[in-house]
């Protein structure tokens, strides 16, 4: 029978729902015993009469847990695929698990530290709430003071947001624009079922509010030397970052090769058209491709800019560009910027030259 105390929900999942536990071949195994009794979950059981390995109790298998297979000598075990849990960690009721509990064991995880500057908090004032198709906001911050200027940030890094009043952790929002003479920063949001910050960002937010914050954070910036060519790609509102470092670039070097792929769901979920046909208007080297499952009656791109049905990875995939001299930005959520860095990869890019920032909701 499993063991209670290891077969417990994860994050607020049923053990018996996930489909993760080790398999045995059998012609492999030699009987060495290192998973038996490597294991502290007791999953394995040691059949002395045939020397083989037996998987006893599956569901006390810890998700996500991979031990046994990696120092197998034979290669005898194996797991389903990784993205059965990347999948399962994506959702929005697994990161407020992990976050409760966080929270409900801070004494006993919590760990204090200094942070240096620039990682200082600041104050910010909602100056501006736009709400795009009714499934994305951009809410437009400013500083509250002179002394809660940020350091300038650089595109494509972000900022940690803490709600007045919240009873929730702090969120990480992409950066959405350049940086600007007056210090103020776009965060690109995105309405998501039962999210925390995304309640608030369509709910009770109001021009006036003020949120502290931390940042500028992260190292998801240009890294590419003048004259290079570039291939961005973004899904959903990991066009954030992606936005941020374009606009950057069509303002320095508006004659260098780049080249855009953005996906979405829908046509619906595109935001900020005409500011990416600005770009691609005043930009005679950059190129722009929309990708999406559907695109709904009537929608119209900007001039300039194409468009193409399916996977954002798979369009990259099937574009027939050679990018073996490009560098490559890739923003979005984690399975599909793994997706889209293979697919760079097969067309050409240098692993060492793909930059990659995902996100969780």
């Amino acid at each position: 029978m499993p063991d209670t105390k290891f077969a417990k929900p994860w994050h607020g999942i049923p053990r018996e729902e996930i489909d993760w536990h080790p398999r045995i071949d059998e012609d492999a195994c030699i009987g060495c015993g290192t998973c038996v009794t490597g294991c502290s979950r007791k999953v394995y059981r040691f059949d002395f009469d045939r020397k083989k390995a037996v998987v006893a109790e599956p569901m006390n298998c810890m998700v996500a847990c991979m031990t046994c297979a990696n120092t197998c000598p034979t290669s005898a075990i194996s797991f389903p695929a990784v993205r059965t849990i990347l999948d399962l960690s994506d959702r929005v009721e697994v990161h407020h698990a992990v976050e409760d509990e966080l929270l409900t064991r801070r004494d006993e995880l919590g760990i204090s530290s200094v942070l240096p500057h620039p990682d200082h908090l600041a104050e910010m004032v909602v100056r501006e709430i736009e709400e795009i198709g009714g499934a994305t906001r951009i809410i437009t911050l400013a500083p509250r003071r002179e002394h809660d200027r940020l350091c300038q940030h650089a595109a494509g890094q972000y900022l940690e947001v803490w709600v007045p009043n919240a009873s929730w952790m702090s969120r990480a929002y992409s950066i959405g624009n350049a940086p600007r003479p007056d210090d103020s920063i776009e965060l690109q949001i995105r309405k998501v079922e039962g999210g925390r910050l995304s309640s608030w960002a369509f709910g009770p937010v109001a021009v006036g509010d003020v949120v502290a914050v931390r940042g500028p954070l992260g190292n998801f910036t240009n890294r590419s030397p003048e004259g290079k060519p570039i291939v961005f790609v973004a899904r959903g509102t990991g066009f954030a970052p992606i936005a941020a470092l374009l606009e950057q670039q069509v303002e320095l070097f508006p004659a260098r090769t780049m080249v855009l792929y953005w996906g979405a769901t829908s046509s619906e979920d595109f935001y900020e058209l005409e500011h990416l046909g600005e770009m691609v208007a005043t930009a005679p080297g950059l190129s722009a491709t929309l990708v999406a499952r559907r695109f709904l009656p009537g929608f119209a791109a900007p001039t300039g800019v194409a468009t193409t049905l399916g996977r954002v990875s798979d369009a990259v995939l099937g574009s027939g560009l050679d990018l073996a001299g490009f560098d490559a930005y890739v923003a979005g959520p984690r399975l599909t910027v793994t997706d889209c860095v293979a697919a760079l990869a097969e067309r050409g890019a240098p692993r060492q030259r793909i930059f990659a920032d995902s996100y969780g909701t």
